[in-house]
């Protein structure tokens, strides 16, 4: 793995520490003050506004990511991409926006929340984050977003203090969105040169967009038609269930997608340039990688739910500990599709078989979410997310079989799991001598990582012993300089 990639995955995993610990910050504070009520509306609403910024942008984020790492070497034919990228963008997210002003500034039920929420599609019309994506400028996207998050936090704790500042929460949260994406347009003279687009160069990325807007819609459908599911066939309160539920687990599966953001633009390159080999070489490290980085994951988060559930989201929030442990395996399944899918498939201009993974999950998830919530409410949703992932994985994992390393993959898999498997037993023997409470938490995340990773050495698993060398090498280094 190349230095840039390296201090690239570390942004990445500067903003996605940022990105899991904040919530862990706001969330007990959030459940406690607006209730299941006051988060499954704030969650429906979102919910609601996110389909028309997906239908505004036309897969325009992900398209646009690629075509900048495409062009990148060379600068004016980037800033022509760049320009009839975004003007395309411009134009159709315009549309959706007035499209959904039209719909819902007569609404009755939650309509302030509603007409807030349509600064999330402002927020999408403006976003060139894609444009930093491509040329792996991630420094400038990571900053913006941390500072972002921290500011938003604050206010939160200032401003938020009851039930009735739903409101003011959802202000918050749209309005940190909107500075965060208008802060890259002054970085933007330094990078992309003015040049003239017509419109045959604009229209010319409507077909290929397309192709990937289709793969879009099927993964919004089983990424946010959950919660409006829920809430149209069950309560908004079980859609707070669902979503904080939901949260803990994106937050922690944050931590392990930080390398498909890095390797979609390096991939894309390397595709570009005719090094398929190297484009190999690398997927099947990141295969290996990731499984052992989100195994334990998955499995710690079912072995500590119990005791984690009760003290951080406080009274009414019980469903979330039997919500956690359904999703939990989504981690590990997420996390091997973010490596097939948009680690090699996109790069690869594979989209075909990319869309046909996530249009079969979203067809499943649909399925299962209007046979299930009617009788299991946010349970019943949590199972269709589940099998939907895993019908993606599959198939991705079908359609690169001649360029997996099964032997090698397969080998450190069952490694993974005993030691996690270990791992469980471990932790939930020791939950029957403790209480409830932050330092049980602690306790059991400490012993799990201990264990997880001394298992290992002890099996001479490879990944996890260039992890200890990596450590400890750094350590050497920070006692070297503070004598």
């Amino acid at each position: 793995m190349g230095r840039s990639i390296f201090k690239n995955v570390l942004y990445n995993l500067l903003l996605q520490i940022a990105t899991m610990f904040l919530p862990l910050v706001t969330v007990p504070y959030v459940s406690r003050v607006l209730g299941a009520d006051g988060v499954g509306t704030y969650s429906y609403t979102l919910s609601i506004s996110q389909y028309f910024i997906l239908i505004g942008t036309l897969g325009l984020s992900l398209y646009g990511n690629r075509q900048i790492a495409y062009t990148r070497d060379n600068k004016d034919a980037m800033s022509k991409t760049f320009w009839s990228i975004l003007l395309l963008r411009i134009a159709t997210t315009g549309v959706a926006l007035l499209i959904y002003l039209a719909v819902f500034s007569g609404v009755g039920i939650y309509r302030t929340i509603f007409m807030i929420q349509t600064i999330n599609i402002v927020s999408a019309l403006i976003d060139i984050s894609w444009l930093y994506i491509g040329i792996e400028d991630f420094k400038k996207i990571v900053t913006r977003n941390v500072a972002i998050k921290i500011i938003g936090v604050i206010l939160i704790f200032v401003f938020v203090k009851s039930s009735e500042d739903l409101d003011l929460y959802t202000i918050i949260n749209v309005i940190a969105g909107l500075l965060g994406n208008a802060v890259m347009w002054l970085y933007l003279p330094s990078v992309i040169s003015k040049v003239k687009v017509s419109i045959k160069d604009i229209l010319v990325h409507v077909g290929p967009s397309l192709k990937l807007f289709v793969p879009q819609i099927a993964i919004q459908i089983y990424a946010v038609l959950d919660k409006t599911m829920i809430g149209l066939l069950s309560t908004v309160t079980e859609v707070g269930y669902y979503e904080q539920s939901e949260k803990i687990v994106k937050s922690v599966l944050s931590l392990v997608t930080v390398l498909g953001t890095v390797m979609l633009p390096r991939m894309s390159n390397l595709f570009a340039n005719g090094s398929k080999e190297q484009m190999d070489d690398y997927f099947n490290n990141s295969l290996r990688g990731v499984a052992y980085i989100s195994i334990p994951l998955t499995i710690g988060l079912i072995s500590i739910s119990n005791e984690f559930v009760p003290w951080f989201f406080g009274k009414g929030f019980g469903p979330v500990k039997y919500n956690l442990v359904l999703l939990a395996p989504i981690l590990f399944l997420i996390a091997m599709s973010n490596v097939t899918g948009i680690q090699y498939l996109l790069p690869a201009n594979r989209t075909r078989e990319y869309t046909v993974s996530v249009t079969v999950g979203a067809a499943i998830n649909f399925f299962i979410n209007l046979l299930l919530i009617p009788k299991l409410y946010s349970f019943g949703a949590c199972i269709g997310t589940l099998v939907a992932e895993l019908a993606v994985t599959l198939i991705q994992f079908y359609s690169l079989r001649s360029v997996v390393d099964f032997r090698d993959y397969l080998d450190g898999l069952a490694k993974y799991v005993v030691s996690g498997t270990v791992m469980l037993l471990a932790i939930r023997g020791l939950s029957i001598f403790l209480h409830t409470g932050v330092s049980t938490t602690l306790i059991q995340i400490i012993t799990g990582i201990i264990i997880y990773i001394v298992l290992l050495k002890l099996m001479k698993e490879k990944v996890n012993n260039k992890v200890i060398s990596i450590i400890l090498s750094f350590g050497k280094k920070v006692v070297a300089n503070n004598p």
